[in-house]
């Protein structure tokens, strides 16, 4: 049984950790967020706002081959800024191993069974929390130009079967009856029904929200920079203004962030900072978006969100460090590529512009649970481009872990010690 009243402080103000906070402070816990800069403001912010439970981790087989043909392309989907960085060398080693068939079977079959919960979560949040986030639980199309991209796609969609979802093959011209803006050079693509999309910014916001009315506190500019022990027992935090926060429990969901912490405690984590980018686009004065559902153009890993009266452009991984340097060509490419498949998007005005770092682990999976040898300290990062998609969930099953004592559904695939 849980203490009563338990402290427990959750690092970071994303997704992840609100969820987090939202989750044990719904089971009684007393609860403190503790964020470096304000309320979902990291990768949160800008995501592509998509929810696609079932999706396969950035590790696939083939994927290395396909890298290595444009790694070092400013303009690919994945890039890699060429520099001297050993921990990137043996993130990208790592990574190459886990790019096989056996991986993506065992990472799909963990990420199921958290998936074919996660819609429903979200639906569930959105109507008893009266949430206004732009919630649409309408799925996606992820479109092709190429044979060579609809055929991996459709191989994609088999494993997807395997594990319990329904996506659905669709020639060019039934594309085009269901999304009039996919111009005639589209060959076919993949609807995936249990996806949904919302405004990622407004989600966490009105979280958050809901989470303050449970009794938390959010404290922002509160950047923690040492774990207090005794003798081996947790006792909180300190910040960088020199304020120690006492706690039972804590709670590191600190992104790309995260692995600093954790190295106090003797902890690797091999996090690497995957920069994603966006547009906003308005439509034409008079005019209403040219785009109604969402789409993925496939060649080129780009969303394309329609949001409360834009259309958001967004994708890309590029690796070069923990900094939020926009290079521009690739910005630009977003709204680039997109004018081979649709109609319209050229014309848009730009309404912002952005980037942001995802927390990427080298198997692609999450780190979730205690820190090996500190039970009162607990992980939740590693979500890469999945951190919308699991938010909720990860904070569920984070708050069975610490106020049960185990989570309701088999997190062993995520476990945090599996990098020692």
């Amino acid at each position: 049984m849980a203490r009563e009243q338990q402290h427990a402080v959750v690092v970071g103000g994303g997704v992840i950790g609100i969820c987090c906070a939202y989750f044990l402070s719904k089971h009684g816990a007393r609860v403190t967020v503790l964020e470096r800069d304000e309320v979902g403001k990291g990768a949160s912010y800008g995501s592509a706002g998509v929810i696609a439970p079932g999706h396969a981790p950035i590790n696939k087989p083939g994927r290395v081959k396909q890298a290595l043909k444009s790694v070092f392309d400013p303009l690919s989907p994945l890039y890699v800024a060429p520099r001297w960085d050993p921990a990137l060398a043996q993130w990208l080693l790592t990574f190459s191993r886990n790019c096989t068939a056996g991986h993506l079977d065992r990472s799909m079959r963990a990420l199921s069974s958290v998936g074919h919960a996660t819609t429903s979560l979200f639906q569930e949040l959105v109507s008893e929390e009266e949430l206004d986030c732009d919630f649409r639980r309408e799925g996606y199309f992820e479109v092709y130009l190429t044979d060579r991209g609809l055929h991996a796609a459709r191989g994609e969609a088999t494993v997807m079967r395997q594990h319990g979802f329904r996506p659905e093959v669709l020639d060019g011209a039934a594309l085009r009856e269901r999304e009039a803006a996919l111009n005639d050079s589209v060959l076919g693509g993949i609807f995936y029904p249990e996806a949904a999309t919302l405004n990622p910014y407004r989600f966490v916001l009105e979280m958050a929200e809901r989470t303050r009315r449970q009794g938390a506190e959010l404290l922002t500019g509160a950047e923690v920079v040492e774990i207090l022990e005794d003798r081996g027992r947790l006792r909180g935090v300190r910040t960088l203004d020199g304020d120690a926060i006492a706690a039972d429990t804590l709670v590191l969901a600190t992104g790309a962030y995260g692995g600093a912490l954790a190295r106090q405690l003797g902890y690797r984590l091999p996090l690497q900072a995957a920069k994603g980018y966006h547009r906003d686009r308005d439509p034409r004065e008079g005019e209403t978006p040219a785009l109604r559902h969402t789409c993925m153009l496939g060649e080129n890993s780009v969303f394309c969100t329609p949001m409360n009266g834009f259309v958001r452009f967004a994708g890309t991984l590029e690796f070069s460090g923990i900094n939020h340097d926009i290079r521009r060509p690739r910005l630009e490419q977003l709204t680039r590529v997109a004018a081979r498949y649709l109609d319209g998007v050229g014309e848009a005005v730009s309404r912002s512009e952005w980037c942001g770092l995802r927390p990427c682990l080298p198997d692609g999976l999450p780190a979730l649970g205690p820190v090996p040898g500190h039970p009162s300290v607990f992980v939740a990062t590693g979500h890469a481009m999945l951190g919308l998609t699991l938010g909720p969930m990860t904070g569920k099953l984070i708050a069975e872990y610490i106020i049960d004592g185990a989570p309701s559904l088999d997190l062993a695939a995520f476990r945090a010690d599996r990098f020692r």
